[in-house]
């Protein structure tokens, strides 16, 4: 038996200066649809559906299910990293607020911050690559760098999530800060 996530709490908005436009976005936990003011609580009512609707897809497709990533980082240590790390598992989890992802070597499982949904694929790609290679190489050392530099975005992965990190005044989790001269 399959039970639906529970309803996001749904903040409606009313404009009237908006005329025919509805739009929808994500604050937090809350959903927040703008409507024109002149709108019938019935017209309301099936917009805040159809948009519920459309953020669910929209984010879907920004949010690749934990199979998916497995797939994705198997897919990256095959063209990158010769194909030597396998994980057993990759997966989202919601309680890193400190870093991008981790990597357990003795099991082979990788998670990564579920902070990274909605950032651009090159990025996730990243620090997939990079906790791939700590299944290679435990530190941060010149040899695991080696491995993560074979990512041919790697350098511009590290200013986006460098750039992301100063501008929500967050300190650059280790092990992603750029390599020391």
């Amino acid at each position: 038996m399959t039970t639906e996530p529970p309803r996001p709490e749904v903040e409606v908005r009313r404009s009237k200066r908006r005329r025919r436009t509805v739009s929808a976005y994500r604050d937090g936990d809350r959903i927040v649809v703008m409507i024109p003011a002149s709108l019938s609580r019935k017209e309301e009512a099936e917009w805040v559906e159809t948009m519920l609707a459309r953020l669910e897809r929209s984010e879907k497709r920004r949010r690749p299910s934990d199979d998916v990533l497995l797939q994705r980082a198997l897919g990256l240590s095959d063209k990158y990293l010769g194909g030597l790390p396998r994980p057993e598992s990759v997966r989202w989890v919601e309680n890193q607020r400190s870093r991008w992802g981790s990597c357990t070597p003795g099991d082979r499982t990788i998670r990564l911050s579920a902070r990274l949904q909605g950032m651009p694929a090159w990025v996730i790609d990243y620090v997939l690559v990079h906790e791939l290679a700590h299944l290679l190489e435990t530190g941060h050392d010149a040899k695991f760098w080696a491995w993560v530099d074979r990512y041919p975005h790697a350098e511009r992965a590290k200013g986006y999530l460098l750039g992301w990190s100063a501008a929500a005044k967050l300190t650059l989790p280790p092990g992603y800060e750029a390599e020391a001269d």
